[in-house]
This record gives structure tokens, sequence and C-alpha cells, in this order.
């Protein structure tokens, strides 16, 4: 079905024809047809595009370079916390990134179900050039950008299932996020390893294998970030009531909290994504498999546990730092496609997939900082609130002139719905019925 007839069809069959429902998704199209045409074939069974605000954060200083960071994300105070967290963090030296390692691993997932466990190994080692050498069409263009297939080794997962055993390889991709790199090389690993099998020497109860699966894993703990502020103590000057060494204390606490509670650690680390995703999404990065490999790593010991630390060091110095598993890409996908994607690139200066991560990171880092910030002085409903306030006006389809007259009002009052919702009906001069409110 062409788009229009899609939209017709999901029209009449859900919404009872209503023409209301086209005009809206017809005012979601981009003007330019060709910027149109891009949006629809991103996807299957296209209607319209989604909206998400992009934001911009400014002030950050990442090992001595300043950026103002694009942020794609719906929810109220994210890319306000952010920006003034990196304020906060450029005056005091600013975050210090390192890239400890961009290594992704992919797996070819088989039954074997042979004689013995040491016969399947020993093949292998013999058989381990072929293997490489059969990928060699795959690589070559990668490995002409430094990158390529670093390593692959047979692994016995036995004691997990029996039978299964997994080839696992290890990749750099460079500045590719590099899955379809990655796939194309592990299917070609499987198809070398029943060729290969069948036509040994081997007896035929060890020539038979069964391929379930060949895939990379978005677990990527080996493809680290770590970054990092600090300044000394006495400099963490948050607000005039609060002295430094108390809100570093009550700060080491919260972190210690979300380290040893999964409860607390879950909400901790969704504010942390709240920076990671909102600028690889504006990106054009895959950052639900960014949040699914973080939140694995989280949970590597054993327990679900803070990405963040802080400690006061014997020289009265606070530090504060994240070491995050990321696997980014600033070249394939749509990174060259969507017009937005590409001005956010530019806007970072055309970073490399490293450079990408350490920013990626370091938003991550602030939003954390300003949420505990928050949590330990004024409470998290304080600043988030009044962000929200414009939202609950748009609700009530208050006007220009009635947002600005409650906005000063509640400059110096706690935001809460109740409380706007009194303030509009007082300044309509209507009874303040909540209920037939609520479904503005």
């Amino acid at each position: 079905m062409s788009k229009q007839a899609k939209i017709e069809w999901l029209v009449n069959a859900f919404f009872n024809g209503d023409p209301s429902v086209v005009e809206n998704l017809e005012s979601y199209w981009h003007n330019d047809q060709a910027i149109q045409k891009l949006h629809d074939e991103f996807i299957e069974n296209t209607i319209t595009n989604f909206y998400v605000p992009l934001g911009v954060a400014p002030n950050f200083k990442i090992n001595g370079k300043m950026y103002c960071v694009p942020m794609a994300i719906e929810e109220s105070s994210v890319v306000a916390a952010a920006a003034k967290s990196a304020g906060f963090w450029k005056d005091r030296g600013g975050f210090k990134a390192t890239v400890i390692d961009t290594c992704k691993i992919g797996h070819v997932h088989f039954f074997w179900n042979g004689s013995n466990p040491k016969v399947l190994y020993e093949w292998f080692e013999k058989n381990k050039a072929v293997f490489t050498e059969q990928t060699k069409v795959l690589t070559a263009n990668m490995e002409a950008r430094g990158g390529g297939m670093k390593s692959v080794k047979l692994i016995n997962k036995n004691h997990l299932e029996e039978g299964y055993f997994q080839l696992e390889a290890r990749f750099e991709t460079v500045d590719a996020m590099g899955a379809n790199f990655i796939n194309s090389c592990l299917e070609q690993l499987s198809k070398t390893l029943e060729t290969e099998l069948s036509g040994s020497d081997l007896a035929d109860c060890d020539k038979e294998v069964e391929i379930v699966m060949c895939i990379l894993s978005n677990y990527t703990p080996e493809c680290i970030v770590k970054v990092e502020v600090s300044c000394p103590v006495d400099e963490l000057t948050i607000g005039e009531n609060v002295e430094p060494i108390d809100f570093a204390e009550k700060f080491i606490r919260a972190i210690r909290i979300a380290n040893i509670e999964p409860y607390r650690a879950t909400t901790h680390n969704k504010g942390i994504m709240n920076g990671i995703d909102s600028v690889a999404l504006a990106t054009g990065n895959d950052f639900r498999a960014i949040e699914a490999c973080a939140h694995a790593y989280a949970s590597r010991d054993g327990q679900y546990k803070s990405l963040t630390n802080a400690t006061i060091d014997s020289d009265n110095t606070f530090r504060f730092w994240i070491e995050v598993p990321m696997a980014l890409g600033t070249v394939g996908g749509i990174t060259k496609l969507h017009p937005t994607v590409k001005f956010c690139h530019e806007l970072l200066g055309r970073p490399g997939a490293e450079e990408l991560m350490m920013i990626v990171a370091a938003t991550g880092l602030a939003q954390n900082f300003g949420a505990v910030r928050s949590l330990v002085t004024t409470g998290i409903q304080k600043g988030h609130m009044k962000m929200h306030l414009l939202n609950i006006l748009n609700q009530l389809e208050a006007t220009d002139q009635e947002k600005e007259i409650i906005r000063k009002e509640f400059e110096t009052k706690t935001v809460s719905h109740k409380a706007v919702v009194d303030a509009f009906c007082s300044l309509r001069g209507i009874k303040s019925d909540h209920k037939t409110l609520k479904g503005k």
C-alpha cells in the first residue's frame, strides 16, 4: 500500500474516518518532499514524523575543549540540569575523559554433540587461520580504516546447556557502530564452521553442527569510556546555606546508597541515561543498545549498582566519575542521511566515535550530578516542577499573557499541578474544578 492508502485504512479502521486525524498526521510532514522521502524510508509503514524537542546544553568543557551539546528528549528539566552542571564544572577544570577500549563482540551460537569437546577444540586451533582468511573479503575495507576482526575463539558453554558452544569474535569498527559489519562477519564464520567441519577428517559424529544464530552482542564491557570531574571540597559552593563539606558528604552517601540499594540504583541510572540517551538520539545512534549495555554493565558483579562513584581523597579533593560501556558510531546508519542528525554532528565539530563517546558520557555524568545535587539539597521537585510549569499551562490552554503572569507568580513558590490549576482558575475567575480540567 502507498503511504496515503495506509493512512486511509488506518483512519477508517480505527478513527471512524475522521478527517481531522488525517490533517493532524499530514501537519507533521516536512515541507521539503525530498527530506520527507528520507524520513519515510528510514523504517517500514511510515505514516508521519514524530517530533521530539531538540535542545542544546552549552558550556561543556571536556579535555579542555568547549562543546555545545545537542540533546533530543521530551522530559522537562533534563537539558537545564545538564547545562547547569556543565557550567558549574567548567569553572572547576571541566570534564576529564578517557576512552579505555573500543572492542566490540559478536557470537556464532551453535550446538555440537560430538565425542568430546577436546576434539572440537583441537580441530578449531588447527584451522583457526581459515576462519580469519574466509572473512577477508568482508573485513578489507574496515582494515583499511584501522579496524577489522581482531580475534576469534571457541567457547564451551556446556555447563549452561548441553552441547552449547560459541565462536566469539572481537572487532574494532573505528568510527562506525559496525552492527551490519559484525553480523556479516559472524554469518561467514558460521558458514566456515559448517563447511570445514563437514569436510574434515574427523569421525562422522564430530562433523555435525547446528548453527542457532549469528549476532553481535550489545553488551560491550570492554568498550569503555571514563569521565571524571574533581575539585577541592571547599570549591563545592552549591548555595548560601550549604557548607561544601556537608554537601560533599551527603552527595557521597547518596552515591553509596545507589551502590547498595537496587531500587535507588535503577532511578539513579535512569537519570544518567536521560543525558546519555538524549545525545545518542540527537546524533543518530542506537540508544536502546546503549541502554541495554549500560544496565547489564551495572549488574556485572551480581547486583545492580550505580554507574557513577564519588570520593573525597586524602588531599581533600572531591572526585565524581562515571565508567560506562558505549558503542557509538559517527559514520553509517542515518548519520549522513538525517538532516538534523547531520546538524548535531556539525555542532559538535564532527567528532570521531571516541570523541563522541566522551561527550555522551560527560553528559550522563553532568545529568547525574545535577540530579543528586538537587536530591541532597532542595529536593528534586523544586527544579523539575518549575520546568514542568509550562507543560501544565499548555494542558490548560493558557494564553501567552496568562503564562507570563503565572510564571512570575511561581518564581518564589513551589510548583505543583494543583497549585498551578488553582492559580489559573483564579486568574480567569472560574471555579477550580480539577476533574473538569484534568482532561485538558
